[in-house]
C-alpha cells in the first residue's frame, strides 16, 4: 500500500496585495514564498507560509468566494497570542476563549 502525505492548502481571496502583505507577513509573521502574475497588471496569486501552515491568497476573483473561514489547529496558543499582540496592527485586536466544545 502507498503510503500518501496530504495536506490541504486554502485559497483565500484578497483585495488589496500589499494589505494582504501587511496583515498576514507583517502581522501574522507569515513568510511570502512565491509571488505571481500572468501579465504586469493581472491580479496576484501568492503563497504565504508559516512553519508548516501553507495559505494561498489570490486577487483573481473567480478563485474564491471572500468571508471564507479556515480552521488552523496549534499549540502554545498564549504565546502565539502573546506574539501577533505585541505587533502593531490597529485593525485587529484579538482575545482567547474557550470554545464550547472545550477547545
Amino acid at each position: 500500500m502507498i503510503e500518501a502525505v496530504f495536506q490541504a492548502v486554502p485559497i483565500l481571496r484578497i483585495f488589496d496585495v500589499d494589505k494582504a502583505k501587511q496583515f498576514y507577513v507583517g502581522w501574522l509573521g507569515f513568510q511570502v514564498d512565491w509571488e505571481y502574475r500572468f501579465e504586469t497588471n493581472a491580479p496576484v496569486y501568492m503563497q504565504v507560509s508559516k512553519k508548516s501552515l501553507v495559505l494561498h491568497l489570490s486577487e483573481h476573483h473567480g478563485d474564491c468566494c471572500p468571508g471564507s473561514t479556515v480552521l488552523v489547529l496549534t499549540t502554545e496558543i498564549d504565546s502565539l497570542h502573546r506574539e501577533i499582540m505585541a505587533r502593531d496592527y490597529p485593525y485587529q485586536r484579538p482575545g482567547i476563549e474557550m470554545a464550547p466544545w472545550n477547545a
